[in-house]
């Protein structure tokens, strides 16, 4: 059977085919205006004081600890429960890991255990701001601060987040945001950085693009450069860029609908036996709703395959954030071993939740078909 309410859809309309096509008929595809234009949109649509346009949030993230110098030796706190590209972008400079487990209300770090894992080769803290719930930043930045830590936040999924009316991305010292196809906005593939700090501005722009000295437009001679420090091809292309433009245009919209959409949605689950629903945050926390997780009782737990299998056949899409906890996969458990008592909570959350819609492709009478078909799926079940 296909899927007639899909877990997330690029929502893509006429506008930024419109735009695709004016970057195509020019001569310039990188290296152009329209980067520039995105990057002013989003730091005007977060209050940043700088905004920087990379090839994907886990470039993004990968880029500032090797500007940062990060290398054999030198660890980096990351949570247990996210997207294994948060704990990617650590390994690939050398830097290694060092996994914390989730509370169990919300799915976030755990604050308290962060100082716990902090050791003289610690250099920085990562933070996830899990299915757009943010962490609680003035407490992680006052551990970071005593112990003179970076704090990155991974705003993959946290675009309109906010802790005390100040944007996700905002709090620590740098924030990584992730334009995937099924984000609350997309540029087909892409990342931008936002940051206070202009000298680590300049060294992120500078090594974004192999280190070369002149952008093209500072070029007097054409073709003639030099290159003053090691680099990457982290940049982000007019295409993306132009369509990235006309997202940020809707993102309001956007929101507004996922808010709504939420808010329905868990009301007409809290009705229902044998699951507990991730809440969304109230007072100084502003989640941006990318999905509603449900967590199964003890005793559902091994039914999972069977209810995601059961929502698929009537047409209903569903996913799983995230499916195991990073320390747990493969490559992390080879490399550095897993105590599983030391991630109870992540691997709760990563063996006994199913993420439903809350997109704006989708509505109210969407998210009433959602609730009813999941309850009769359960009772099914049990």
């Amino acid at each position: 059977m296909s899927i007639k309410i899909p877990f997330g859809i690029p929502m893509i309309g006429q506008e930024e085919r419109a735009a695709v096509a004016d970057v195509l008929s020019g001569p310039i595809l990188v290296h152009g205006p329209k980067a520039t234009e995105f990057e002013q949109a989003f730091a005007r649509f977060t209050d940043a004081p700088n905004a920087i346009s990379v090839s994907s949030c886990t470039a993004g993230m990968h880029l500032i600890y090797f500007a940062l110098g990060y290398g054999p030796g030198d660890e980096v706190i990351v949570p247990a429960q996210t997207h294994v590209a948060t704990a990617h972008a650590v390994e690939l400079t050398g830097a290694r890991p060092v996994f914390v487990d989730a509370e169990p209300e919300i799915g976030n770090i755990d604050i308290s255990r962060i100082e716990a894992a902090i050791t003289p080769r610690t250099r920085a803290i990562a933070v996830v701001h899990y299915l757009g719930v943010p962490v609680d930043m003035p407490a992680v930045v006052a551990i970071a601060r005593r112990h003179n830590l970076f704090v990155l936040e991974d705003c993959a999924l946290s675009p309109g987040a906010k802790i005390d009316d100040i944007h996700t991305g905002l709090h620590g010292d740098a924030g990584v945001f992730s334009f995937y196809p099924v984000k609350h906005i997309t540029t087909a593939e892409g990342g931008m950085i936002i940051l206070r700090d202009g000298a680590l501005t300049a060294q992120l722009k500078l090594k974004r693009a192999f280190g070369v000295d002149r952008t093209h437009g500072e070029r007097k001679i054409p073709g003639v450069y030099d290159t003053i420090a090691l680099g990457f091809n982290y940049r982000m292309s007019e295409i993306h860029a132009a369509i990235g433009i006309e997202q940020v245009k809707k993102l309001p919209r956007f929101l507004a609908k996922r808010a709504e959409n939420h808010r329905l949605l868990s009301e007409l689950l809290h009705r229902i036996e044998g699951i507990r629903v991730l809440p969304a945050p109230a007072g100084r926390l502003t989640s941006c709703h990318y999905c509603l997780s449900v967590i199964l009782n003890d005793s559902l737990a091994d039914k999972r395959p069977i209810i995601m299998d059961a929502l698929t056949a009537r047409g209903i899409g569903s996913s799983v954030y995230y499916p195991q906890p990073v320390p747990r996969m493969r490559y992390y458990r080879e490399k550095y071993g897993y105590d599983p008592t030391r991630f109870a909570v992540a691997a709760r959350l990563s063996d006994q939740s199913i993420a439903l819609p809350v997109g704006p492709h989708l509505s109210r009478e969407h998210m009433k078909e959602i609730a009813m078909e999941f309850k009769k799926i359960l009772e099914e079940v049990v």
